[in-house]
């Protein structure tokens, strides 16, 4: 993966502002966004998902310009090819396992049959062991289950890239220990590349190839490979 990322811009509350400046280019095909509360890294990532709309500057992909403020160029959030991967997964309580999974191949607001089946979805019960679990409901699967099931979504309409928001923050420890490393091995076996953002320095350990400090909306220069 390539990315290219030279962005700034304002955001006000009340009377509070707060700048976020962030360059970067890499490489890397796991790149981590690693700050502490209120550093900027959700903003930084829905930059990139095109949530958020930069003031000024680039976000470039794999060559392909996604913004780009002097150019007039800003693709919307589904025309990115990019996958974004909420805190909490975001899964439909009302949706079965394989209806949550094929909600990624949906077009409109239609929700897909509880009895449709679609070649890519079944493909992805099977790469993620979800097979027996394709009739259920969230509410009844453990954390690591709804993890695979936000994943399936995710990948089922073959994104270039993964933005996953802190996907461990709401996990206890022994929890967080065990989902960091079976994203890790279904990232490495699927070699979909991905940028993360947390505030642990222990998932930056595990899943950064490369990995970027970020503070008080800046990369931090003494910690990172970038100003």
């Amino acid at each position: 993966m390539q990315l290219d990322l030279d962005i700034q811009t304002t955001f006000r509350s009340g009377k509070r502002s707060f700048e976020l400046q962030v360059r970067c280019v890499s490489d890397s095909q796991r790149i981590v966004i690693l700050g502490p509360s209120g550093a900027g890294k959700s903003l930084t990532l829905k930059a990139i998902a095109g949530l958020v709309t930069p003031r000024r500057g680039h976000i470039r992909l794999n060559g392909r310009t996604l913004f780009d403020a002097g150019a007039g160029i800003n693709l919307a959030p589904q025309a990115r090819g990019l996958a974004y991967l909420f805190q909490d997964y975001a899964l439909f309580p009302h949706l079965t396992v394989r209806q949550n999974i094929g909600f990624g191949l949906a077009r409109g607001w239609r929700n897909p049959r509880p009895a449709e089946r679609q070649d890519a979805v079944e493909h992805w019960l099977d790469a993620f062991d979800l097979r027996e679990l394709a009739q259920q409901f969230p509410d009844a699967l453990s954390g690591g289950q709804r993890q695979r099931v936000a994943l399936a979504r995710a990948l089922v309409a073959q994104p270039s890239a993964l933005l996953l928001d802190e996907p461990f923050a709401a996990l206890d420890p022994a929890l967080r220990v065990k989902m960091r490393d079976e994203l890790d091995r279904l990232q490495r076996r699927l070699d979909v590349p991905m940028v993360l953002i947390t505030h642990d320095p222990d998932d930056a350990a595990a899943l950064g190839e490369h990995v970027l400090h970020l503070r008080e909306g800046r990369i931090d220069d003494a910690q990172g490979r970038f100003a």
